[in-house]
C-alpha cells in the first residue's frame, strides 16, 4: 500500500516529534534545515499510519539497517517498507514483499548528471526533458532501494538489468516510482 503526504508546507514537525520513536526523533533532529526535519518526520508518520491500518501495529516502529543502510523493522521481518521524501512530499510503501520507492521534485535538467546516470538509450528518451529525466531517476532509485544496495552500482545499467515491476506516477509537483 502507498501512503503519501504532499502537503509538507503545512506539516507541523514539532508537533510530530512526540509521536516519533526516540531513534527517529534523533534522526529527524540531525537535519540542519527545517525542511529536512519536516519530511523525515512526515515519512515516518506515514509508516506508522500504514502499520496501524495494514497490520494493527500501534507502537512506533524501530529500525535496523542492512549492509547498505536499507531499513527494516526490528522483530517484523515479514513486513517490508520503503520511505522517500523530497521538498514537497513524503511517501511510504508497505508490502509483504521487498519494495523500493523514490519521490523527487521536478528540477531543471542538468546534462552532466544525466550523462553520469543514464545510458545512451535513456539519454535519447530524455532529450533534455527535466520530466523525463526525473521519471528515469526515480525508477533507478526505487530499483536500488528495493535491493538495499543504494547507489553503489553502475547507474547506467540499473533499469536494463531489472526484471521486476516499476510503477511511476507524475504530478504537477513531483514524480514517484515504486518497484515491486
Amino acid at each position: 500500500m502507498v501512503y503519501l503526504n504532499d502537503d509538507i508546507e503545512h506539516f507541523d514537525w514539532q508537533a510530530a516529534l512526540p509521536l516519533l520513536s526516540e531513534q527517529r526523533r534523533e534522526q529527524c533532529l540531525r537535519f540542519k534545515h527545517e525542511q529536512g526535519r519536516k519530511t523525515c518526520a512526515a515519512a515516518y508518520l506515514l509508516l506508522c499510519e500504514a502499520l496501524r491500518k495494514e497490520y494493527g501495529i500501534e507502537e512506533p516502529p524501530i529500525f535496523e539497517y542492512g549492509d547498505h543502510g536499507k531499513p527494516s523493522l526490528v522483530g517484523l521481518p515479514h513486513i517490508h517498507f520503503n520511505l522517500s521524501h523530497c521538498r514537497v512530499a513524503a511517501i511510504c510503501v508497505v508490502s509483504d514483499k521487498p519494495v523500493g520507492v523514490d519521490i523527487e521534485t521536478i528540477r531543471p535538467y542538468k546534462e552532466t548528471l544525466a550523462r553520469y546516470a543514464m545510458n545512451d538509450d535513456e539519454l535519447q528518451l530524455i532529450n533534455g526533458s527535466a520530466l523525463e529525466f526525473t521519471k528515469l531517476w526515480t525508477q533507478k532509485e526505487a530499483v536500488v532501494k528495493l535491493s538495499g544496495r543504494g547507489i553503489t552500482t553502475d547507474l547506467k545499467s540499473v533499469l536494463t538489468s531489472f526484471a521486476g515491476e516499476i510503477q511511476t506516477t507524475v504530478t504537477d509537483n513531483y514524480v514517484y516510482s515504486i518497484t515491486l
